[in-house]
């Protein structure tokens, strides 16, 4: 079986669309591989953006609790944070010094905020560099990304392969996984779940505050009584993503009946979340507030990284006359 490798952002708290998008779909690619995957929390990333070493660490524990509140397996896996590999930080300069200018300047990383160039870091500029080593370190032969991050994955295969014409066989091509079925998860107002929208939905906060955000999805004045489109609401869209197709053809038959307001469906909603994520809420509770047991989960997965990660870098500098 192929060894899988995949990223997870710390730049913010988990949302129901990071969970139904990203968390869910890739433990169950992971509980179908006989090989452990690499799962690693992208904190190093992080610091393009996030300045407050305290709500780093805290976004760090939310993200690592929300994976395994879902499912995820620390004993099969390999689970870590991506800053305690210090491996990846010598690898990235490496790799920097096989990058060519114009490869990252074309990156959407970098593209997308190059109009205001005040605001770029060169952590920003050299993004791709850094995920080229997240994954080169760890000889993956799979990653697993949507549409928007396969330029990233093709930087990476661009740089192994320059680095393998000077230095034959020492990278691991990886292949880029596209996910065509990730599902796209609407925020409250109707686009994409972000959290740079905020317009997210944080399912391990307490039922009440879960619940008033429920209620502050954006809908249209239809009167209660009339009869509504099921297919132009955001309540229905996304109680379509959590329930049973029983539930929400119930749901839409009631919009079309009328007397049916979107308080009740945004009701129906929120009992829906409670009961489907009764589980990882409840364990999400329980690894946040024991963070020693947090802690250990991750150097555990943090050792077995760096005993798969040093034999590769031993490899490069070798090849580079550094060893």
């Amino acid at each position: 079986m192929a060894r899988i490798l995949t990223g997870i952002q710390s730049s913010g708290k988990p949302h129901l669309g990071n969970l139904l998008g990203a968390v869910q779909p890739a433990i169950k690619m992971s509980l179908a591989q006989k090989e452990p995957a690499f799962f690693f929390i992208a904190d190093l990333h992080s610091l393009t953006t996030v300045r407050d070493a305290n709500l780093r660490k805290e976004y760090v524990r939310d993200v690592a609790a929300a994976w395994l509140a879902c499912g995820l397996d620390p004993e099969k896996e390999i689970f870590y944070r991506q800053s305690r590999v210090p491996e990846v930080c010598e690898l990235a300069w490496y790799l920097n010094c096989f990058a060519p200018f114009p490869m990252l300047s074309n990156a959407h990383s970098f593209k997308d905020k190059s109009e205001n160039l005040s605001n770029v870091n060169a952590g920003l500029f050299t993004y791709p560099v850094l995920m080229a080593a997240d994954i080169l370190l760890y000889d993956a032969e799979k990653v697993p990304v949507g549409k928007d991050q396969k330029q990233h994955l093709e930087i990476t295969r661009d740089i192994a392969s320059a680095f393998n014409n000077l230095y034959p066989d020492t990278f691991v091509l990886p292949d880029v996984m596209i996910q065509e079925s990730v599902m796209t998860v609407p925020g409250i107002d109707g686009r994409k779940m972000s959290k740079s929208y905020n317009n997210f939905i944080n399912l391990f906060e307490d039922d009440k505050a879960l619940r008033k955000r429920v209620m502050s999805i954006l809908t249209d004045s239809t009167p209660m009584e009339e009869p509504k489109d099921p297919d132009t609401c955001n309540v229905v869209a996304l109680f379509t993503l959590v329930a049973t197709p029983e539930q929400t053809e119930a749901l839409r038959q009631n919009y079309r009946n009328g007397n049916y307001g979107y308080g009740h469906a945004k009701q129906a909603l929120f009992e829906v979340l409670v009961e489907r994520f009764a589980e990882p809420r409840r364990l999400f509770q329980e690894y946040i507030t024991d963070t020693e047991s947090l802690e250990q989960v991750l150097r555990q997965g943090e050792d077995r990284a760096r005993e798969v990660a040093q034999p590769v870098l031993n490899r490069v500098r070798k090849a580079l006359g550094f060893r």
